[in-house]
């Protein structure tokens, strides 16, 4: 079978053929680091995770480069208005980052630039725009000149004369239409040497050199969300062509998180902390919920569709661990050819999950006829295709977060029992009502009870509102 990805450049589906055999090169733009995280942010980096398990378990050695932008305008500005550093502003937020990337399982980059590492690249990357005729330097800016090149708007699908980068019109700048490669250095501000005077990379030009300074001027896929296609994404394309790169092959873009139909973004006020998620919900659900959803459409937050997800994927870790309990230990499995094609249709998540799904109520039956043989291949088939969404319930970086304190879980499961036996004598006495109020106490307290023919069993997780309370709302910014 071969993968097929749905290409934003040619707005085609088409079928992967890595630049060299068995190799994938992957860049990834990574995070502003202006602020905490929220489930917009995140979603890009669970998509492409699972792009890159897959591209791996298809037997390619995987590149994956993923950015830190950690000099920029916002960063400056949040910094300056908190009274603390810039540089400590960055790197404060980027390990907040890198928490909530490890928390969802999303396997780390193999190289994770920063920016201001990449100084001395850029400077080259602009020497050989300006040697091209494309980029030209004014009063200690550097801009890229956007009509000289011929090809500039193929992404975005946008008339050159109809394009707006949202700058203003500063000395030396030939052309409204241009964007800058260079600041000048300004009172206060950090700045960098450079044969133009010092100053600081505009936005766009760091991930051009970084992206070709790891994978070369010509590499496999270009991944980043929808928000990015302009300007960033294409003032990319153009920087490396106007250096004389070829760049990416494929250019792939996840969809918005939304809320009530709208962006996630600190203007509308409508953002969605990691951290705060955290709190309410397992790192496993709230991974299984972000990836859930095909990787190309919009995705719109509640409260309640995540309490929905986190619900599925508590059916599929209850059968795995209800076959390890009686079967014993469940090694990972095959895929069923149902799956590998969902996941080669541009990495179709929502059918290769039903192929779980399906999986979980066969292990089920099995598992209540007793043909506990069947139940765990079905069991190592859900595993080998859950650890391709990164959800596998066995994964250890998943057995460790639900491990918790020994005594405290003997404690527990002691109490528990006792629950269980009171809701089982009830259940003998027809006394429906004792029955599910004791339900009910487990549920409030985080315990999900699953029966079955052998007797109930129970997993803890953590409580759930059912609404989301007002603190989930905050105001910090979005990737920009």
């Amino acid at each position: 079978m071969t993968l097929r990805l749905y290409d934003s450049l040619t707005r085609e589906v088409r079928d992967f053929v890595p630049l060299v055999d068995g190799k994938a090169g992957i860049y990834l733009c990574g995070a502003t680091v202006q602020g905490v995280p929220h489930i917009g942010h995140i979603r890009s980096g669970v998509a492409f995770d699972v792009l890159r398990r897959w591209l791996i378990a298809k037997g390619l050695d995987v590149a994956f480069v993923r950015n830190v932008t950690d000099i920029d305008d916002k960063i400056l500005r949040k910094a300056a208005e908190a009274g603390r550093p810039w540089w400590e502003w960055a790197a404060t937020h980027e390990r907040e980052f890198t928490r909530a990337y490890d928390a969802l399982g999303v396997l780390p980059p193999s190289a994770e630039p920063r920016a201001t590492g990449f100084i001395t690249q850029m400077v080259d990357y602009m020497e050989r725009m300006i040697e091209r005729g494309h980029a030209y330097a004014a009063a200690g800016d550097v801009y890229f000149s956007v009509r000289s090149l011929q090809t500039y708007g193929e992404l975005s699908r946008q008339k050159v004369d109809d394009v707006q980068q949202g700058e203003t019109l500063a000395e030396g700048k030939r052309d409204p239409l241009d964007f800058t490669l260079w600041k000048a250095a300004k009172p206060g501000e950090p700045s960098w040497p450079s044969p133009w005077g010092d100053g600081r990379p505009g936005w766009h030009l760091e991930c051009s050199a970084m992206a070709t300074s790891y994978l070369g001027a010509q590499f496999d896929i270009h991944c980043g969300g929808r928000d990015l296609v302009f300007p960033h994404h294409e003032n990319e394309i153009a920087q490396a062509h106007g250096a004389g790169d070829a760049f990416a092959n494929y250019w792939l873009h996840n969809g918005w998180v939304t809320m009530s139909g709208e962006k996630m973004s600190k203007s509308l006020g409508n953002v969605v902390a990691i951290p705060n998620l955290l709190r309410q919900y397992r790192a496993v659900e709230l991974r299984h919920y972000l990836g859930s959803a095909h990787y190309r459409t919009l995705q719109e937050y509640s409260a309640g569709a995540l309490s929905e997800a986190a619900t599925a994927y508590g059916r599929i870790e209850s059968f795995v661990q209800r076959t390890v309990e009686r079967a014993g230990y469940v090694p990972a499995g095959d895929w069923t050819v149902a799956f590998a094609s969902a996941m080669d249709d541009d990495l179709n998540v929502p059918a290769a999950l039903a192929e779980v799904h399906g999986a979980v109520r066969a292990g089920n039956a099995a598992l209540e006829s007793g043909d506990l043989d069947e139940a765990r291949r079905l069991a190592g088939a859900v595993r080998a295709m859950t650890s391709i969404l990164g959800v596998d319930p066995l994964d250890p970086h998943w057995v460790t977060e639900n491990a918790g304190d020994g005594q405290a879980m003997d404690a527990l499961g002691v109490l528990v029992q006792a629950e269980l036996e009171r809701r089982a004598a009830a259940r003998a006495e027809k006394n429906w009502a004792e029955a599910d109020a004791s339900r009910d106490r487990l549920h409030a307290a985080g315990i999900e009870v699953t029966d079955g023919a052998d007797g109930s069993a129970w997993t803890l997780k953590k409580p759930r509102p059912p609404d989301q309370p007002a603190g989930l709302r905050t105001q910090l910014g979005p990737r920009q």
